[in-house]
Parts: structure tokens; C-alpha cells; sequence
């Protein structure tokens, strides 16, 4: 399955994924960490041990600081 990841104020990428991928595999597949991120599907938040089951998400990093 092919899935457009949109990394928000950044890039979008076409990921492919197998049929018993995750939302994590998405993530990991552009380059970045589950535990710095949200992943959006219909703007809503989604587990990242949930199975993909869209094929357009977007991703929005989490911003840290102190």
C-alpha cells in the first residue's frame, strides 16, 4: 500500500507499507521518531501501533523546550 505522509511545514512523501504496517513504520520511514511526533489521519491523533488503514496521513512534530 503507498500512503502520502505530509510532514506539516515540511515535505510530503509517498511511503510504501506493507498490509500489517503502522502508523510508527510510516513515521520511520520519513526520517523521524514516533516519540517527537503525532500522527493525523482526518486530523484526528491515532495510536502509532494502530495498522495503517488510510493511504494520505499527516505528521506534526511535537515541539519541545524548557
Amino acid at each position: 500500500m503507498n500512503v502520502t505522509v505530509e510532514v506539516v511545514g515540511e515535505e510530503t512523501h509517498e511511503v510504501a507499507v506493507s498490509e500489517d504496517g503502522t502508523y510508527a513504520d510510516l513515521v520511520k520511514a520519513v526520517d523521524l521518531s514516533p516519540h517527537e511526533v503525532s500522527v493525523l489521519v482526518d486530523g484526528r491523533p491515532v495510536p502509532e501501533d494502530q495498522p495503517v488503514e488510510v493511504d494520505r496521513v499527516k505528521v506534526l512534530r511535537l515541539i519541545k523546550g524548557g
